[in-house]
């Protein structure tokens, strides 16, 4: 009886952080991407080290943000409109500092 109990919880917990995980997925490939996209820029000159370290840190908070919305095996619909919101707002800035504008917000 209690193995059986002990399994049970934990195929639960592993089910649940599974399902955590690919409720993210689209954010895992955004991040993927900027993190390239930032690659990139530094390796063409368009990004000085400055610029790219501090798009590395606004990285590094978003997959904070992510890694605390996984952190309960469930990712609610606002953690994942304030992962998205995020992840937008770390693209804008990718952009800009690639091609040197100024940021208006």
């Amino acid at each position: 009886m209690k193995k059986t109990v002990i399994i049970i919880t934990l195929v639960s917990t592993l089910a649940m952080t599974a399902q955590a995980q690919m409720a993210t997925s689209r954010a895992d490939n955004r991040e993927r991407t900027q993190h390239a996209r930032i690659h990139e820029g530094r390796k063409d000159g368009e990004l000085t080290n400055r610029e790219a370290a501090a798009l590395n840190s606004e990285q590094h908070s978003v997959r904070r943000i992510e890694r605390r919305a996984n952190a309960d095996g469930e990712v609610t619909r606002r953690e994942k409109l304030r992962i998205e919101k995020k992840q937008d707002r770390a693209s804008r800035h990718i952009r800009m500092a690639k091609n040197n504008t100024i940021d208006k917000d």
